[in-house]
């Protein structure tokens, strides 16, 4: 074989195998939206059981704050959950384990720690594949394989022959 027809093969070797890391970190930036979704999701659910929002529950000096009129001897910093509010925290609930078929009745709190856990590890891991997309998309961009890159004589060569083929 020819040394320049062995390096196009060799090339187009390397830019294909770049191409399907890429389709790879695509599908797997939309498994983890869809996990992402669900677990938004669920968190909304638990907020509306206990009648809260994000931002409805006073932060702890808000709470110290109102309480300071009161005499007794509460202590000074007051933990508030920002998803159970003053709802009961021992109340169960059921939740399903990720990646399991396993329900299990657990306390209000815990499952939604667990899940808000949860969803800031798929919140970094989306910005990790964000940013793996974008640099092996710019990867095979610079090789001249995607639309962006049509070198002109390409495209001459492309008009001219779609030009005169009527006879």
């Amino acid at each position: 074989m020819d040394a320049n027809m062995k390096k196009l093969q060799e090339s187009l070797v390397a830019l294909e195998t770049e191409a399907e890391r890429l389709f790879l970190a695509r599908n797997q930036l939309v498994e983890t939206d869809k996990l992402r979704n669900g677990n938004r999701e669920a968190l909304t659910a638990l907020r509306k059981r206990a009648r809260t929002t994000k931002t409805s529950v006073p932060s702890p000096f808000e709470s110290v704050m109102k309480e300071i009129g009161v005499s007794g001897s509460r202590p000074l910093v007051k933990e508030v959950c920002t998803t159970c509010g003053s709802h009961d925290s021992t109340e169960r609930t059921w939740m399903m384990f990720p990646g399991t078929d396993v329900f299990a009745r657990i306390p209000f709190h815990a499952a939604h720690s667990i899940i808000e856990t949860d969803q800031e590890h798929l919140d970094f891991e989306t910005k990790k594949l964000h940013s793996y997309v974008k640099d092996k998309t710019l990867l095979i961009s610079e090789k001249g394989a995607l639309a962006d890159k049509i070198s002109p004589a390409v495209l001459k060569s492309l008009v001219t022959l779609t030009g005169n083929n009527r006879k």
